[in-house]
């Protein structure tokens, strides 16, 4: 029996990943522990598992841990259980800044322990769907992609007091902590863009970091992908457009946005030829099926149970954050931004 930690419950997924966790073959919930006592026993009592109120006993009583903290703690915690040994899933985004990221690839590396990075969009058969379109060629040469992101809980009370809307404990707004899913499915689909332009606004709710954001990239060979990310749609339906030389593919229904209000086919593709119409991928996203955020635990239980290989590393999650810590960059200074590896 393999045996995870959660540690904190400041994100709302952890209850997700708890699900998850309690439901898998092999693996058992050792404990939960959040420096929000008050927090972390509700979520003891809702689960029925242990509440372990010291950091180190918590880590102890297991071989594996789940980072759902606030991503300013995100550094720390990896650390002290990558010291211990522990493999770990932390939440997106993997840090607030590359620094932060790359000095815990470096805790990690140390300790030669297994780690993998949050991202749902790669465990979503409708991303798979996408990436097999895009591979095989059925597009022709792709030069243009569109992808959106994000939710419309900036428009509720709650949202606006938590911390997710506090530079410090966040280290960004929209763009950072929604638009990292999209930042890490053009690395996936692409590779590594050159560079980058952007803009981010707060101009509607006066957050202290953006609640919403446009970045532009370009790549080597020419291709451009704008990124937008928002706290504020009050509703959605395509989110992810690839245009090519020999057709177009639209995914719809795979953000908080389009997920209760987009009817299928969700993934549509023309291709051109002699029939001028869409065709229909018959593939169901991860988000209208359900479990969206589960997969992250799910993924993360294969890993230990079986030595799956992890389906994104600490490296993947340090990437996504370079091209959004590069579009932060732009948008700060006006001016297009180099992206190095």
């Amino acid at each position: 029996m393999h045996r995870v930690a959660m540690l904190s419950f400041a994100h709302y997924h952890a209850n997700f990943w708890t699900e998850a966790f309690l439901a898998e073959p092999g693996i058992a919930v050792a404990c939960i522990w959040d420096d929000d006592a008050a927090r972390g026993r509700d979520a003891a009592d809702r689960f029925g598992v242990p509440f372990q109120p010291d950091l180190d006993a918590a880590i102890a009583a297991a071989e594996a841990v789940a980072i759902c903290s606030e991503t300013r703690k995100h550094l720390p915690l990896a650390r002290r259980a990558a010291a211990a040994g522990c493999a770990i899933l932390c939440e997106k985004p993997t840090a607030r800044s590359v620094a932060e990221a790359e000095a815990m690839a470096g805790a990690v590396a140390q300790a030669g322990t297994l780690f993998m990075q949050s991202f749902p969009k790669r465990l979503d058969p409708a991303s798979h769907a996408l990436r097999r379109i895009v591979d095989q060629g059925t597009l022709g040469r792709i030069h243009t992609v569109r992808i959106r992101h994000g939710h419309g809980h900036g428009l509720d009370p709650d949202f606006r007091a938590r911390w997710y809307v506090r530079r410090d404990e966040s280290g960004g707004g929209a763009l950072l902590d929604e638009g990292v899913h999209g930042a890490d499915l053009l690395c996936w689909l692409f590779g590594l863009p050159r560079s980058v332009v952007a803009t981010t606004s707060s101009a509607v709710l006066g957050l202290e970091v953006d609640e919403n954001a446009t970045a532009v990239f370009t790549w080597v060979d020419g291709m451009v992908a704008e990124l937008t990310a928002g706290f504020l749609f009050a509703a959605a339906s395509d989110s992810v457009e690839v245009y090519g030389t020999a057709g177009t593919a639209l995914l719809a229904g795979v953000d908080l946005a389009s997920r209760d209000i987009t009817p299928g086919p969700f993934l549509r593709i023309f291709a051109g030829g002699t029939e001028r119409a869409w065709r229909a991928e018959e593939v169901v996203p991860q988000f209208k099926a359900g479990r969206f955020h589960h997969q992250n635990a799910i993924g993360f239980a294969r890993c230990l149970r079986d030595g799956a290989p992890p389906p994104a590393t600490i490296d993947d999650g340090r990437l996504a954050l370079l091209l959004i810590e590069q579009a932060y960059a732009a948008a700060a200074s006006g001016i297009r931004q180099e992206i190095a590896p």
